[in-house]
């Protein structure tokens, strides 16, 4: 997963602007008690921390792939 995988799978789940504001205050465990932001920057895996953020946030399973999206032709 790259970088803008992980914030299209937030704003699709969260909302732009809640999804950056979560990014930036939400402490997430799995990630050695960093914010996904933090964790970013960090160098983790995006999907990691998407994943972490997807348990705090209890995402059901069915969700934590991210919207279909239409195929480019």
């Amino acid at each position: 997963m790259r970088h803008s995988d992980f914030w299209r799978f937030m704003e699709d789940e969260f909302g732009s602007a809640y999804a950056r504001v979560l990014a930036s205050t939400l402490v997430l465990t799995a990630a050695g008690g960093r914010t996904a932001v933090e964790a970013l920057q960090a160098g983790q895996n995006p999907r990691t921390v998407w994943l972490a953020v997807c348990d705090m946030q209890d995402v059901p399973p069915d969700r934590r792939l991210g919207k279909d999206r239409p195929l480019r032709g």
